[in-house]
């Protein structure tokens, strides 16, 4: 039982996945004041979205037998983490900030092909992979526009 409420403590990353209107979107914005926060401590920054990602694959997991459907919309770690993911060993300015939190947002909303193909795979796994797949894809764009 403590197990369960652990795990959609997780899963809706403090409960943010109740929220009636864009839950991932608010959880997405959650993880860019982590981000503010941690912009000075990138060593606790790196360690602290390895463990969400973490967590996200087995709290997902639970909150999608759980809930009885297949990525449910109150799941929201996937955001959380993989926003975070985005700005793993990105310089904190308001240009990266901004264009992270909407290239990410974008591009998890309206999948292109290939990571569409990640949802499909079974709980956790599903939910988790097609938004790391983005966040890499877009953790990669921030380091190249660091270049222009």
């Amino acid at each position: 039982m403590v197990r369960n409420k652990i795990a959609k403590f997780t899963y809706t990353c403090f409960y943010i996945g109740y929220l009636p209107l864009a839950p991932g979107t608010w959880a997405s914005l959650a993880a860019l004041g982590v981000y503010y926060l941690l912009r000075n401590h990138p060593l606790i920054y790196v360690v602290l979205t390895l463990l969400a990602i973490i967590l996200g694959f087995w709290s997902s997991s639970i909150g999608e037998k759980e809930l009885g459907r297949k990525d449910p919309p109150e799941v929201v770690i996937d955001e959380f983490s993989s926003q975070l993911l985005v700005f793993v060993f990105i310089p904190f300015n308001l240009l990266n900030l901004c264009l992270g939190f909407i290239l990410f947002r974008a591009f998890d909303i309206f999948k292109i092909p290939p990571v569409k193909k990640l949802e499909r795979l079974p709980r956790g796994w599903g939910i988790m992979l097609d938004d790391i797949a983005v966040a890499i894809f877009v953790n990669i764009i921030l380091k190249l526009t660091t270049f222009l």
